[in-house]
């Protein structure tokens, strides 16, 4: 058992601030955790029960010590509050902002002085807090109609700032990709991304972890944790606070100065950290690395049904570090016994509006020991591209295991066969330059 169980899979917890009024902070988050799979705890000083829940005075009457506590009261009371949970919580969750983000660091000190001298660990304050589906347990304020949640999954979203989890988290919920942990972790008064890293090596539900930063307090710490990770599972770090209009921003967002850019990204790369550059950079390696074990090599092959989407990945990859070898003379022979005469057998293959589902199983097999990864595009607007071909690629996929994402718009049967191409394990995109960035990120390439 993880130190850290007690944060991301608690089997009971208390909500210190619980409201019956859903139009208040405390009424939001008890909803959320009702759904809680555990003991569940509400406190409150003035109510009796919430819909017929037993609400308690002070955690201080909870007949047990509880493995979680998430409080949601005004920044000023959060000493004393935090001082009652002796002997009665292991970790808190400090929800409430108003400490070192608004000059506030005497009062953010004596919460980390009470929490070390009584033994809880800390997450926060000024955050969301832990989102994890398998246990239900969504310590957020954010009421489930204003901000969709991903399913269960295999990915791991660990953010300092609540904003961009609510982004990150959304944008995966629509793209259909399951999270396995969703953590916001704020001031990090205590537990900070490094701890939260070493909780993931070994998390066995999470298999690919997404991080965004704006400040790293300890450095060398940072770098050990997040080397270690990297080691065991794919690590993707979006850092803010690159120039000094954003290291302003992220100073006064938690608290903590940004640092030096140019330093941090040169660390990353010595020690080989993957960062990515943007948000969509984040979101197109995410999709891939969630589905597919990663290869190496940057020799790159695009199969493509649409001449004109073929150049703009081709265009994508020459951009991003990937290279596009022609096709050995040998393989363009046996193409040209197969195929008509007017495919284009370059790099892209261009197998025109005319193609046939097989006709990709065909090409693939011609060239999978010339390449190390695949990007197909197919346009199923085309005739000749139906449902067919999801099993196709999924059956060449088993066969070589290199790398191989899909571009495919959404419209017609698109959406169906895009559905039938992750449900076997192969990302798909809606536009070559997505799938150009989800190839790359699975082939670890600078």
């Amino acid at each position: 058992m993880h130190p850290l169980d007690i944060l991301f899979s608690p089997r009971s917890v208390a909500l210190v601030g619980a409201s019956p009024d859903e139009g208040k902070l405390g009424g939001v988050a008890f909803r959320n955790l009702r759904a809680f799979r555990g003991k569940f705890y509400p406190v409150a000083p003035t109510v009796g029960d919430i819909d017929g829940v037993p609400v308690f005075r002070s955690i201080a009457d909870i007949p047990e010590t509880v493995d979680l506590s998430v409080i949601l009261r005004p920044a000023p009371e959060i000493p004393a509050i935090l001082a009652e949970h002796a002997g009665k919580a292991r970790c808190a969750v400090i929800v409430s902002a108003g400490f070192a983000e608004t000059g506030q660091t005497g009062l953010q000190e004596e919460v980390a002085r009470i929490g070390r001298e009584l033994g809880i660990r800390i997450l926060g304050p000024n955050c969301l807090g832990v989102f994890s589906p398998a246990r239900r347990l969504d310590t957020f304020f954010l009421p489930t109609d204003r901000l969709k949640r991903p399913k269960q999954g295999n990915v791991a979203v660990v953010s300092q700032s609540g904003a961009l989890l609510m982004c990150l988290l959304e944008a995966l919920a629509e793209a259909g990709q399951g999270v396995s942990r969703g953590v916001n972790y704020g001031n990090a008064v205590d537990l900070d991304a490094p701890d939260i890293y070493d909780y993931l090596a070994g998390d066995a539900q999470s298999r690919v972890a997404v991080s965004y930063l704006e400040s790293v307090g300890d450095g060398r710490r940072y770098v050990e944790a997040a080397r270690a990770l990297s080691r065991k599972k794919p690590l993707l770090v979006l850092k803010a606070g690159k120039g000094e209009g954003g290291q302003t921003a992220a100073y006064s967002h938690t608290g903590r100065l940004a640092g030096r850019y140019e330093v941090f990204s040169s660390v990353m790369r010595q020690f080989g950290i993957r960062e990515v550059g943007d948000f969509d950079e984040l979101l197109d390696a995410t999709h891939a690395l969630a589905m597919q074990s990663g290869g190496a090599g940057k020799r790159a092959c695009i199969i493509t049904d649409a001449g004109g989407l073929g150049v703009l990945a081709a265009d994508e990859c020459s951009c991003i570090g990937l290279e596009l070898p022609a096709v050995p003379e040998d393989a363009q022979q046996r193409l040209r016994s197969i195929f008509p005469p007017f495919y284009a057998l370059g790099n892209p293959v261009d197998l025109t509006g005319q193609v046939r589902d097989d006709q990709y199983l065909a090409a693939l097999r011609e060239v999978r020991d010339s390449y190390d990864g695949f990007l197909v595009i197919a346009h199923t607007g085309v005739a000749g591209v139906t449902p067919r071909i999801a099993p196709l690629l999924v059956q060449f996929r088993s066969e070589c295991d290199k790398p191989l994402v899909v571009c495919m718009p959404k419209g017609g049967i698109g959406g169906k066969v895009g559905r039938l191409l992750e449900k076997g394990g192969i990302p798909a995109y809606s536009t070559p330059e997505h799938a150009a960035r989800g190839l790359r990120a699975l082939l670890q390439c600078e």
